[in-house]
């Protein structure tokens, strides 16, 4: 049980429902200034690592046999996760891959296993190299060395537990940070060129090492999976209003915002680096405040976002979630998680899936045969409404839809009536205005037509004094 969890009436704000909590709580429970984690007990990644550090310390006394159960439980509970997948379809078409590799190998034959490399891998190095071909030389071959050199050592030991990958992972963030703030290499570097670097690195790095390190063999990720999707599942019936979140989700407009911001977290998922994945969280939290906005009328405060939040992951029950959130817990630059945007958004998104696994009758205003019921499926949540689960049902949200539709067609015809009659009155009086002007002009200055006359031009006296004189003809004398 996390700390948001276990105490969830600690957090509720005065007077309103349990999907409320005080933005104090989102931070360390240590009162350094940082944003908390419920995977952290409530605190940031620097004061939960020094905290287990401490509880290592005081506990470093292990017995040799307790070490060797330890490490049978260990082994144990290895094989049961690889027998479980091994009857998966992925497992059985890799398989079966296998022994046709095998057969269309002559017998005899000495084959070199070499390390496939993903597409993902193939792009994310090339950006990579890319970016260190704008650095100076020396820094740029020391930084590909050593991340290269890591990446091989982690693929070295396929069998290390997670928790200490995740502390091997953020050992190496943090000394790589410290080389870049002292090392005369970096010396010129202003603090975005170094975030950049970080965050290169960070991606790289996680990008090689995917398959290796999310949802691994030895965790319980993909029973904790499988658990909040079918507990998100029993509760698709769970209204806007119920979660008192002020979503109006009877707008077309905002159910397009939500369909958006329904696609933008199950995208995460898709995404590999843990940056990318903080991403998709920023934009979906930013489509929330939108879809805020829109159904209230004005900026939503963060007081309204955590209801709204649960209200998008019961739509969308995201795969992999819990996966997915181990995943940047364990292995994403923790000051990306202690500070900024991505931090308090991906605090949020925790708390919400905190509170998912504890909704109860009483945090929605149930009666427990109400709540019983609903879970069971025995009951069905009265439709319409403000805020209700339309999505639920695709022919009242197709209804809705065209009523939308309809009303917006029906506005935009009036429309056009109002501006014919109002060009049909305009040409009116614009005829007026020319018939009044017009007749003001001839009266004014009235046309006089005169008759014309015809001129027959041989009786037409012409003054003989004004013409040359005639040309005389001149004799010509022959010669004989």
């Amino acid at each position: 049980m996390n700390a948001f969890s276990s105490t969830r009436s600690d957090y509720m704000v005065p007077g309103k429902r349990g999907f409320h909590i005080d933005e104090s709580t989102l931070m360390c429970q240590n009162g350094c200034g940082f944003y908390g984690n419920p995977a952290w007990q409530g605190y940031c990644s620097k004061c939960w690592r020094d905290h287990s550090q401490k509880a290592k310390q005081t506990q470093s006394s292990p017995v040799k046999e307790a070490s060797s159960n330890a490490f049978a439980k260990f082994s144990e509970k290895k094989r049961h996760q690889t027998d479980k997948r091994s009857n998966t379809v992925r497992s059985i078409l890799k398989k079966a891959h296998g022994k046709l590799k095998e057969q269309a190998t002559p017998p005899g034959t000495i084959t070199k296993q070499k390390r496939e490399v993903s597409f993902e891998s193939q792009q994310v190095g090339k950006d990579f190299k890319d970016f260190l071909m704008i650095l100076q030389k020396p820094a740029s071959t020391d930084i590909y060395k050593q991340i290269y050199s890591f990446v091989e050592k982690v693929q070295q030991d396929p069998d290390m537990p997670i928790d200490d990958l995740s502390e091997m992972v953020l050992d190496f963030y943090q000394s790589m940070g410290e080389k870049l703030q002292s090392h005369i290499a970096f010396k010129g570097f202003d603090d975005d060129q170094l975030e950049q670097l970080m965050g290169f690195m960070e991606k790289y790095l996680t990008t090689r090492l995917y398959k290796q390190i999310f949802c691994p063999l030895t965790t319980d990720d993909e029973e904790k999976d499988i658990q909040i999707q079918n507990r998100i599942r029993s509760l698709n019936w769970i209204s806007a209003v119920q979660l008192d979140a002020e979503i109006n989700d009877r707008e077309l407009s905002v159910r397009d915002k939500i369909d958006q911001a329904v696609t933008d977290v199950i995208e995460m998922d898709s995404k590999r680096a843990p940056q990318d994945k903080l991403s998709c969280i920023v934009r979906c939290s930013k489509q929330i405040f939108e879809i805020l906005k829109e159904s209230r009328g004005l900026p939503a405060s963060a007081d309204e976002f955590l209801p709204a939040l649960i209200y998008i992951v019961l739509k969308a029950n995201p795969p992999l979630l819990k996966s997915n959130i181990h995943y940047i817990t364990r292995f994403c630059n923790p000051s990306k998680l202690m500070t900024g945007e991505a931090g308090y958004y991906f605090t949020n998104l925790c708390c919400a899936i905190a509170f998912i696994e504890g909704i109860n009758a009483e945090s929605l205003s149930l009666s427990q045969e109400e709540f019983d019921g609903y879970m069971s499926g025995e009951l069905t949540p009265p439709p319409g409404g403000y805020g209700s689960n339309t999505g639920t049902c695709e022919g009242l949200r197709l209804m809705y839809q065209n009523l939308s539709t309809l009303s917006e067609l029906r506005q935009r015809q009036e429309a056009l009536m109002d501006n014919i009659l109002t060009m049909h009155q305009e040409m009116r009086v614009f005829k007026d205005r020319m018939i009044s002007e017009v007749d003001a002009v001839l009266a004014r200055t009235p046309c006089l037509i005169r008759e014309r006359t015809k001129v027959d031009l041989d009786e037409v006296e012409i003054e003989q004094e004004n013409l040359p004189p005639p040309l005389v003809p001149t004799p010509i004398n022959r010669v004989s």
